[in-house]
């Protein structure tokens, strides 16, 4: 059985594959922002499952230090990770930046996910054959590096593109350096029945179910262990091509140099 951490799963897609996947007996890490529900989320898998192996971690991914605290405290606790899935993800929201000044779909779809994986990167090469998956989307454009450093503003849509777009570029860039950890992009599907959607676009075209069983098979199926560095776009149901410029190396360099200036490593 596998130790799997999945970020923003107290609801959506996040909570559902942490369901699927608790009910096969791994045992989950549960995350989120809110302490309480939080707590309900462990509670409700734990009732709905015959696995009693669901933790809980408390983090506001837009919060760096925050992010600094959890991976921390993690070792605590837990000895290996063998599967991270970076799930958590914004698009509107009341605060259109972090307190670092930082838009805030970048700080939470791009740098938190760069800072959570490369923090808990001790724990994931202590598992056999980790995994880390990274929620991309359909929607990526070209990376605006005034726009990733806070210096220029831009509409909520572009802002999720390009995170989105950055999360990938860094993925794929990721599985080069870790050959051993699989990682894997994925567009989960487009305007699933989520809370984020539904507040985006007041509409749907799939079942947030959609989402979470490609989540649940790119975490656990055998299948997909020959396939790091990759895009599995479930609008198509299949591996696809990402944006170009996730296939650039200079522009990757440049999008990874950048980010080491903003948030260090």
């Amino acid at each position: 059985m596998k130790t799997i951490l999945i970020t923003g799963s107290t609801d959506g897609i996040g909570k559902l594959t942490a369901l699927k996947l608790a009910k096969d007996g791994h045992k989950i890490l549960v995350h989120g922002r809110n302490p309480k529900k939080v707590e309900n989320t462990v509670s409700e898998i734990k009732n709905n499952t015959s696995s009693g192996r669901t933790n809980g971690l408390v983090s506001d991914l837009s919060d760096f230090e925050s992010i600094g605290r959890m991976v921390s405290n993690i070792p605590e606790s837990i000895s290996k990770i063998d599967v991270l899935i970076n799930n958590a993800g914004v698009f509107k929201s009341s605060a259109p930046s972090n307190q670092d000044g930082l838009d805030l779909r970048f700080a939470v779809n791009y740098f938190a996910p760069y800072l959570l994986t490369n923090g808990l990167l001790p724990l994931l090469q202590k598992s056999n054959s980790p995994r880390v998956i990274n929620l991309s989307s359909a929607a990526q454009s070209t990376v605006s590096l005034t726009a990733l450093s806070g210096q220029e503003r831009i509409s909520d849509q572009k802002a999720y593109a390009q995170s989105k777009l950055a999360l990938t570029m860094w993925s794929f860039a990721f599985a080069k350096k870790y050959p051993e950890i699989t990682t894997i992009a994925v567009n989960p599907g487009s305007l699933l029945n989520t809370k984020m959607v539904q507040e985006a676009y007041g509409q749907h075209w799939s079942s947030a179910d959609k989402g979470a069983a490609i989540l649940y098979e790119l975490g656990v199926s055998e299948r997909f262990s020959n396939h790091s560095g990759q895009y599995f776009d479930n609008d198509k149901g299949d591996f696809n091509k990402a944006h170009t410029d996730a296939y650039d190396n200079e522009k990757i360099r440049r999008l990874l140099t950048e980010t080491g200036k903003i948030v260090g490593g």
